[in-house]
């Protein structure tokens, strides 16, 4: 009962004591997940929503956000952040860190929000001018961060995406990406920003994205989450490909099935907090494959809890996990 309740098939481990109720069900049987699927990160976004920085402080208790990526975009994420998070930038010396990472968090998907998801010839100067204007900001603000807090990873994650979004160039992002490792070398997050930059789009070659991920799962142990990085550099060679049955072989179905099968659905898998956005990648990424029996595993363990990403490279994202889920 509790695994149905809380989106996790009966093998897994109980929830915690901090799990949001799963909301009222559409009638498909899906749902969006709010908050990481956490009473503690749902303070966390009304308190942000409310502009309370007392509030979003004491909510940060619990987490370390120069490492908990995750937390750091469900604060980052709402509209409204950058309306008051300057204040505490300037005004609250003890956590100035804190709020540097937020603002620039928010800097960076601010711009993005003015850019849009249109390929760059379709941008307009104006928007690009908004874009770079908002990234410089949080370029500042995210080094300020990095040096008041250096054991942080979280600002060197954030500055792959503005570095990108800016066309710093590949020494300058390499040097990013040297610097997250240093801090924690198996980073699901800092590994996803870094295939971002290999796809020919942003400037990289073919198959070089892959190469990559295949390298660094090679790396992880068994029940790593850093297996998802195997899932999503098949969602973006598709991307690229821009052809529906473009991973539909038994070859890419065999080791999609792999990835899975060592990391998110092994037994020493940890489940962290927000993991279902671990499994979402998985099930978009094998639901591209045409693969019929992995697949209907992870659905089974998701339960019905849809997120956003990555399934926001459809038109209609959450009608697209509908189906998958539905055909699963």
């Amino acid at each position: 009962m509790l695994g149905k309740l809380f989106g996790r098939s009966a093998e897994r481990s109980e929830a915690g004591p901090y799990a949001l109720p799963v909301p009222r069900r559409q009638r498909n049987g899906t749902y969006p997940l709010r908050a990481l699927g956490d009473t503690r990160v749902l303070a966390l976004v009304e308190a942000s929503d409310a502009g309370d920085w007392e509030g979003v402080k004491e909510a940060l208790a619990p987490f370390d956000l120069g490492r908990d990526h995750q937390v750091l975009g469900e604060v980052a994420d709402r509209d409204g952040v950058q309306d008051w998070i300057g204040r505490a930038v300037e005004e609250d010396k003890e956590h100035r860190a804190t709020a540097l990472l937020i603002s620039g968090t928010r800097h960076i998907m601010w711009g993005w929000e003015a850019r849009t998801a249109e390929r760059a010839v379709n941008v307009t100067r104006e928007q690009w001018r908004i874009f770079h204007e908002r990234l410089e900001i949080a370029e500042a603000q995210l080094l300020e961060a990095a040096e008041l807090r250096p054991e942080w990873i979280t600002p060197w994650r954030r500055l792959l995406t503005s570095g990108r979004g800016m066309s710093l160039g590949r020494a300058v992002n390499e040097t990013r990406f040297d610097a997250a490792l240093r801090r924690d070398p198996l980073d699901l997050e800092t590994h996803l920003e870094w295939l971002s930059q290999l796809q020919p789009r942003w400037g990289g070659e073919e198959g070089q994205a892959l190469a990559f991920a295949q390298e660094a799962y090679s790396r992880a142990p068994e029940g790593h989450r850093l297996g998802c990085v195997i899932a999503m550099a098949y969602i973006e060679e598709w991307v690229e490909a821009d052809r529906g049955d473009h991973l539909q072989t038994s070859e890419i179905r065999a080791r999609l099935r792999e990835a899975a099968d060592r990391s998110i659905l092994h037994p020493a898998y940890t489940w962290p907090l927000g993991w279902q956005n671990d499994f979402n990648m998985f099930a978009m990424a094998l639901t591209l494959a045409g693969e019929r029996h992995t697949v209907r595993r992870v659905f089974q363990t998701l339960d019905g809890a849809y997120t956003e990403w990555p399934w926001t490279y459809y038109a209609e994202p959450e009608k697209q996990f509908a189906r998958a889920y539905r055909r699963a």
